[in-house]
């Protein structure tokens, strides 16, 4: 009869035991819900729900301005206007042209990780001096530039008209020379962050390997190309997702600098998509330049990551 008792007693403290785990199992998951709810919350509300929306208004012509009751369902005309609009196809050629801001940042960035980390004292005061740029306010980059390269009174005009170039560029003010002059600031800005991230990557690869190359005889060249490029692959395609992307949203540089003139010369999606919405008050039809966006970069970013299979070594 004890023995009976004695194991009632301690299956009921063996269920005791579990019911309590249970409850702090059940406690601890509430806690992670309640840190992890404003986040999802806010990704629901700023970037789930305007993707959604956005799709199903680029089926439609709507203006936020006269409301919801005024929606018209055009099916996909939106998207066939898309593809006889001029000013959206050059403004999507501009941002592919953008492209070429990211392998040309990678590079000059790359060469002075290297040359900052290897052969350099002042490490960290060139790590502010180049990432100043980054930080700065791009509205004050923009009218610095925009001082810099002025037609008439620029000071590079004025360098190069001293030095006995009679019509020099007019940079901004010329279609064939505003995109350039756009590259030429982005480059510059991101040059700092790109450096810094790379500065870290090398941190974390080890001298052995350096070491031994120098006794098999391999050259500066040799070690940067077999050892250098190879292991900073990962930060490379993390750089590069991000660029290309980042290349795809720029907005206030062109809407400060150049207002996507002269010409339209300098106009990308984002910012036709915003002079549509907001200056024309056509929403249904800028929605669909956004669908249009969000599937091309979705595209470029689903190839990188199939590419980056062959080229980058975890």
């Amino acid at each position: 009869m004890a023995t009976k008792t004695h194991t009632q007693s301690g299956t009921l403290s063996s269920v005791k035991v579990k019911r309590k785990s249970s409850m702090r199992q059940i406690r601890e998951d509430l806690m992670g819900y309640a840190f992890v709810s404003p986040m999802v919350l806010g990704l629901v509300i700023f970037t789930l729900f305007p993707i959604i929306a956005s799709f199903f208004l680029s089926f439609t012509d709507w203006n936020f301005v006269a409301g919801f009751s005024k929606t018209k369902f055009l099916g996909l005309d939106n998207f066939i206007k898309l593809i006889h609009d001029s000013v959206f196809l050059l403004s999507l050629k501009n941002n592919l042209i953008l492209m070429i801001v990211v392998p040309v940042t990678l590079a000059i960035s790359v060469a002075l990780a290297v040359i900052i980390d290897k052969k350099i004292h002042l490490k960290d005061l060139l790590k502010v001096v180049f990432f100043i740029p980054y930080i700065s306010s791009i509205v004050a980059v923009a009218i610095v530039f925009q001082v810099l390269f002025h037609p008439t009174y620029g000071p590079i005009n004025q360098i190069l008209m001293s030095w006995g170039m009679d019509n020099p560029p007019k940079w901004l003010a010329d279609p064939d020379f505003a995109l350039y002059c756009v590259m030429g600031l982005m480059v510059w800005v991101q040059i700092g962050y790109n450096m810094i991230i790379f500065m870290a990557g090398l941190q974390s690869i080890p001298n052995d390997l350096y070491e031994a190359a120098d006794i098999d005889g391999a050259s500066k060249w040799k070690q940067f190309y077999s050892i250098t490029v190879p292991l900073l692959s990962p930060t490379t395609f993390f750089l590069l997702i991000t660029g290309i992307i980042g290349t795809f949203k720029v907005f206030d540089v062109i809407s400060v600098l150049t207002g996507g003139g002269p010409a339209n010369s300098t106009t990308v999606v984002v910012y036709r998509l915003y002079e549509t919405a907001f200056v024309n008050l056509q929403s249904g039809y800028a929605s669909a330049m956004a669908v249009v966006l969000l599937i091309l970069v979705l595209l470029i970013t689903l190839l990188q990551w199939i590419g980056q299979r062959k080229w980058v070594n975890y």
